[in-house]
Order: structure tokens, then C-alpha cells, then sequence
């Protein structure tokens, strides 16, 4: 991981830049090679690109919509995946 990713805010990030370096983070803690005071400012780090994955995976499910078909199998329009989530 470079000082850059290290330093570019979580919130901006796309879901595949920071699932990349959440497994990165992931290898590293597994190897257990990391001092200690490191772990603990990584583990943190990761823990706010789980959070921001999840959130993009929110609004992403918030957006899906499925088609609506007539009697006759005929696409006639869309709605919400989930008639519940508003947004």
C-alpha cells in the first residue's frame, strides 16, 4: 500500500478502490508481520472502507429496479427492487 492510497480520504473512493485495499489490508494483518501500533491504525482503516463499501453497495441496491412485465410477458415498465427503499 502506498503512502497515497494510505492518505486519499476513504469517502471518495469507488467501491473497487477501496474492496482492493481492504483485502490488501486484510493480507497484511493475516501475516502478522505488522508492529503493533500499525495494525492498529490499518484495522482502523479498515473498518472505514468496510463501512464505505457497505454504503455503496446500499445505494447501489437502492437504484436496481426490476422490470414489470404485462399478462403477456411484455416489458411495460420498471419499479423499485425493493418498494420500500427510497431514495
Amino acid at each position: 500500500m502506498t503512502d497515497a492510497q494510505e492518505q486519499r480520504p476513504v469517502e471518495q473512493m469507488s467501491f473497487e478502490e477501496a474492496i482492493a485495499e481492504l483485502e490488501r489490508i486484510v493480507e497484511r494483518l493475516e501475516r502478522g508481520q505488522v508492529p503493533l501500533a500499525e495494525s492498529i491504525a490499518i484495522y482502523e482503516r479498515g473498518a472505514a472502507l468496510k463501512k464505505r463499501c457497505e454504503q455503496l453497495l446500499r445505494e447501489a441496491e437502492m437504484r436496481i429496479e426490476k422490470i414489470v412485465l404485462n399478462e403477456e410477458g411484455e416489458p411495460v415498465g420498471t419499479e423499485p427492487l425493493d418498494p420500500d427503499a427510497s431514495g
